[in-house]
């Protein structure tokens, strides 16, 4: 179980970087740090519509970090927790 915590960790922490270089690359009003990767919006790997394509997928993107950041919480809360049993009281033992 603990493994497969750490490889959720391991995909949320890769989940982060990916979300941050995709919202950095995308068009702002300034042209931003996407006109580094190629100057002229018009001309694009994905097409004229490279911002529609990279808006869907930081949309779906966020969407991934969020749930993830459920998972993770409650998933983290749980391991936590001590599992303590209750002790028997005098009364139970006799």
């Amino acid at each position: 179980m603990t493994i497969l915590f750490f490889t959720m960790i391991g995909f949320f922490v890769l989940l982060c970087g990916l979300l941050t270089l995709v919202i950095m690359v995308q068009e702002s009003k300034s042209m931003g740090l996407g006109a580094s990767f190629g100057g002229d919006p018009g001309e694009s790997v994905f097409g004229t519509s490279t911002a529609a394509v990279l808006k869907k997928i930081t949309a779906y993107l966020a969407l991934t970090f969020m749930v993830a950041c459920v998972v993770l919480s409650l998933w983290s809360k749980t391991m936590g927790s001590p599992r303590t049993k209750v002790a028997p009281t005098i009364e139970e033992v006799q």
